[in-house]
């Protein structure tokens, strides 16, 4: 099943202190394909000592890792930017197989993941601190910027490469080690970047991999280990306040990234044809299992129909299947679950007088497949609205006013991404203001860059990755005064 140009890259084991190490235990959990349920291969099952025990070799690596010039750290992470770069294809294949996602979507994620290798690799040579004018004459201020110290990463299996290197690229640019956690449907290609990593020489210790289906007993020694200086997580908001309360005795810098649940608001005035395609490629990209995929349509009244007969004749062209095939447009889903919680979630809708414009019903056939589904008539009541799907349903309701589509894009406790349709410029800078959220996208379905700040407000989060902000998140900054420099 795995055909790579450079088998290589398949790994199955833990990687701990630059070395492929079997579990302590000799345990191991096979990892299984969304598309067929097929075993893919089998991984070392790592728990508590392993990871106890690559946060100990963080820490010796970093000790020497923090003293080396920025252009040393940006050069070893362009090096690994090109490894990764030139091996597109193998890392492709291996994420559409344990993930799902069709292949074009997984070649674009690698792309994207890269470029955040890219991006830091630059910016590390940009930790600038400051000289601040002193408020005495014989004293001198300056601030600098050190890395906060040994870093915990727990990533999901949505975006298991680019999730990993927005974490673990500011990281080591900023001078820090790193002990990464992926997800236990998705450990292959964090194991693949850490082969690409050691390829391009990072010293041993920087980097290590812990693998393991016991994700609250290593969860709990990486947010409760004296050592770990900073935990990033992205993930579930319940597993994110989990997270965060387990910190707080060793008062741990965090960033979360957790639960999304994203309004896309269409106003009377926009182009509608625009809107349908952002809405496409916003809602059903990765089969909608995405934190800042469009999760509640707020349309207009006036436009509504128009704007659902169209988005209708579009989820029909879209082709269901295995991401491997190259016309595959819509793969599965990344577990039976989530299959039954989206039939869990339009059932409660269609009880509450929702229409079914299309799909609704699991496909039968190998995989975990949920065809992309369309309601209309939706109500504020539904857990459609209220809850965040992570799948392929586009729920659609209405609105008359302005304040009226602020109003339900509001009312939630998430504040991750939102999305406006208009052609009104006014319009653009009011609402976007208004709206509760990290990010805003104005007529446009695909929001996320490297250049750009991702994080979210109210319970979607904590700090920001990515762009010049994302490391600083790595970072603290010292103050230091310079007293009697007059003789």
């Amino acid at each position: 099943m795995f055909e790579l140009n450079d088998s290589a890259l398949l790994k199955t084991k833990l990687f701990i202190n630059g070395e492929w190490v079997e579990s302590d235990s000799g345990e191991s959990f096979p990892v299984h394909s969304p598309a067929t349920n097929q075993i893919l291969a089998t991984v070392a099952n790592a728990g508590k000592s392993e990871t106890r025990y690559a946060i100990n070799c963080a820490n010796n690596a970093m000790q020497l890792w923090q003293q080396t010039t920025a252009k040393h750290r940006a050069n070893l992470l362009k090096k690994w930017f090109d490894l990764v770069t030139e091996h597109t294809e193998d890392l492709s294949k291996i994420l559409t197989l344990e993930q799902g996602k069709p292949i074009l979507e997984a070649r674009a994620e690698v792309t994207y993941g890269a470029a955040y290798i890219e991006w830091f690799a630059e910016e590390a040579k940009r930790m600038y601190g400051d000289v601040i004018p002193s408020n005495h004459p014989n004293q001198r201020t300056l601030t600098l910027k050190q890395p906060v110290g040994v870093v915990a990463a727990i990533t999901p299996w949505n975006f298991p490469i680019a999730m990993i290197t927005r974490k673990v690229a500011p990281a080591l640019a900023a001078g820090c080690a790193v002990v990464i956690k992926p997800a236990e449907a998705t450990p292959l290609c964090a194991l693949a970047l850490a082969e690409l990593a050691s390829r391009a020489g990072l010293p041993k210790g920087l980097l290590s991999v812990v693998v393991g289906t016991n994700a609250a007993e290593i969860g709990q020694e990486l947010s409760t280990n004296s050592i770990v200086k900073k935990l990033s997580f992205t993930g579930s908001t319940p597993v994110g306040k989990l997270l965060l309360k387990a910190t707080a005795d060793t008062v741990k810098k965090v960033s979360m990234e957790l639960g999304g649940n994203a309004p896309f608001i269409v106003f009377e005035d926009t182009d509608i044809e625009l809107a349908v395609e952002a809405a496409m490629a916003s809602k059903f990209r990765n089969a909608g299992q995405t934190c800042v995929c469009a999760n509640r349509f707020i349309v207009h009244s006036s436009i509504a129909q128009e704007f659902t007969e169209q988005l209708v004749a579009k989820v029909k062209g879209l082709k269901i299947g295995n991401g491997i095939e190259q016309d595959v447009t819509i793969g599965p889903l990344i577990n039976k679950n989530a299959v039954n919680n989206m039939q869990v979630l339009v059932d409660d809708a269609l009880a509450a007088n929702a229409t079914l414009e299309i799909g609704g019903t699991p496909l039968e056939q190998e995989g975990n497949y949920y065809p992309p589904t369309v309601l209309s008539s939706v109500t504020p009541e539904m857990r459609v609205f209220k809850e965040e799907i992570f799948g392929p349903i586009a729920p659609i309701l209405t609105f008359d006013t302005e304040e009226q589509a602020i109003s339900l894009a509001n009312a939630t406790d998430a504040g991750l991404a939102s999305y406006i349709f208009t052609q009104c410029q006014r319009k653009i800078w009011r609402v976007s203001e208004k709206l509760e959220n990290g990010i805003v996208g104005v007529n446009e379905g695909i929001i996320s860059s490297e250049v750009a700040p991702f994080g979210g407000v109210k319970t979607s989060g904590l700090g920001r990755e990515g762009s010049k902000y994302g490391l600083d998140d790595y970072t603290e900054i010292k103050y230091i005064c310079i007293g009697n420099i007059e003789e």
